[in-house]
């Protein structure tokens, strides 16, 4: 219960509470997490670097002070951050995009974003629907330059990604998904781009956004149908990586592996929004 309860306070927190939170800036050990899927964030922003014959993908560069955090890591673990050809992400808040800029400007390297996100990445979040009145959330803009749609793939070096579109948290939040291959094993992989919603939203009528709580409740669907084996997201905090990271240094079985994880993560997030959304369905009436 304690646990659930933080998630959600994290949730709800507004971009100047957020960036006070430690574990967004204190850097993790960057580690392998399975095949060629490696880690390279923070305590609780996640950032995920996938490897290839041709090329590295990056996924989220989280702040803009993260840059060199991220770059450390990827050279700690013996890759080249020149070598990034591909920068996805998860969704367009300044904690998991804000250092998209200077991360290209480094590798020079193709950023592709979701339909929905491509404004807010462009504008540095100064034309998000919920953030747009909010300097502490702008970052510093980004030219995008493939737009992506619900479903399409991208590949590279032999490595296909899945995106998929979770609106709701932002209206272009992309889950990803891809295989592995661990131990002679094939396994689903999801990354989660977000599930909660911005504390103060108005899932009932708002212009900027209409569609919200709809976009939501289908997001929620598609989670759900996705296969999934190794569980992960855009904040550690979804799928425990404090807790998991030692277990799997200590030599246990990939703690990382954990679909159940994954089930238990959509149970409380779906709960705390439709209970959310009745509440706001009640008053609105």
């Amino acid at each position: 219960m304690l646990a659930r309860t933080l998630l959600l306070l994290l949730a709800f927190a507004s971009p100047l509470f957020a960036q006070m939170d430690s574990t967004w800036t204190t850097n993790h050990p960057p580690f392998r997490i399975a095949g060629d899927l490696y880690y390279v964030g923070s305590d609780d922003l996640a950032a995920y670097l996938i490897t290839t014959p041709q090329g590295n993908i990056l996924i989220n560069t989280n702040l803009a002070s993260s840059v060199p955090q991220i770059r450390q890591n990827i050279e700690k673990l013996g890759f080249r951050v020149a070598d990034t050809k591909i920068m996805l992400n998860s969704q367009a808040h300044f904690d998991h995009v804000a250092g998209t800029a200077e991360m290209k400007r480094l590798t020079h390297a193709k950023v592709e974003v979701m339909e929905g996100d491509v404004v807010p990445m462009e504008s540095g979040g100064r034309k998000d629907f919920f953030f747009f009145n909010d300097p502490s959330a702008y970052f510093p803009p980004v030219k995008v330059d493939k737009v992506l749609h619900d479903g399409e793939q991208v590949s590279l070096g032999g490595t296909v990604l899945t995106a998929h579109l979770t609106a709701g948290h932002t209206m272009g939040c992309t889950t990803w998904t891809m295989q592995i291959t661990e131990d002679g094993k094939t396994y689903n992989v999801v990354i989660v781009g977000g599930a909660s919603m911005n504390g103060g939203n108005n899932l009932i009528h708002d212009p900027r956004y209409p569609t919200e709580a709809e976009d939501f409740l289908r997001a929620f669907r598609t989670l759900r149908g996705l296969p999934c084996d190794f569980f992960l997201g855009a904040h550690g905090k979804y799928f425990d990586l404090k807790l998991k990271y030692p277990k799997l240094q200590a030599g246990a079985a990939n703690p990382f592996l954990d679909p159940d994880g994954y089930k238990a993560f959509l149970d409380d997030r779906e709960q705390a929004f439709r209970k959310e959304l009745a509440k706001q369905t009640a008053a609105h009436k």
